[in-house]
């Protein structure tokens, strides 16, 4: 069966990813923080401080998850969470800045290897080109509904292109 390029470059990618999140995982571990936690500690960071809505919103958690790792958190001493009326607010404590410290050169540099081990800084430039235009994209399709497989399967299908409208 031939494949698409499209779907090896979406498998390629998605391979990459789980690889990249298991390594980062491994070295986070070792400060007993998971990739997803430090996602949040970084991102309190940079604005706090954050309502737990906008967190969620900025986070690739589902908004029930955050809730679950920002109550681990907060049991670890890491966050506080303060209410004003019906809006509660995240920061880090002083002890979430000093783990965020510690960690975050180490991480960058993992992160940034996987990039700078391969590709030169123009290669890199237009990856990320690439991938932000591949992402737009991504943020207008829709999930196809009534899938048909012998309609998916038929040469010229657009199935799966469906484009959101406003």
């Amino acid at each position: 069966m031939d494949r698409p390029l499209g779907l090896m470059i979406w498998l390629r990618m998605a391979r990459f990813v789980q690889r990249s999140n298991c390594i980062s995982n491994e070295y986070l571990s070792q400060a007993g923080v998971t990739i997803a936690q430090f996602e949040a500690l970084s991102h309190v960071r940079a604005y706090q401080p954050v309502t737990q809505t906008d967190l969620a919103a900025g986070l690739t958690v589902s908004v029930g998850g955050v809730s679950r790792m920002l109550s681990r958190l907060e049991d670890a001493g890491l966050i506080e969470r303060t209410q004003e009326w019906k809006t509660k607010y995240i920061s880090l404590t002083k002890a979430g800045e000093a783990l965020l410290s510690s960690v975050y050169p180490g991480q960058v540099a993992l992160q940034a290897s996987m990039f700078d081990d391969v590709l030169d800084a123009d290669e890199q430039r237009q990856l990320y080109a690439l991938m932000r235009k591949v992402h737009r994209n991504s943020l207008h399709k829709q999930t196809p509904v009534g899938f048909d497989p012998a309609e998916a399967a038929a040469p010229g299908s657009t199935h799966g292109t469906t484009e959101k409208t406003q």
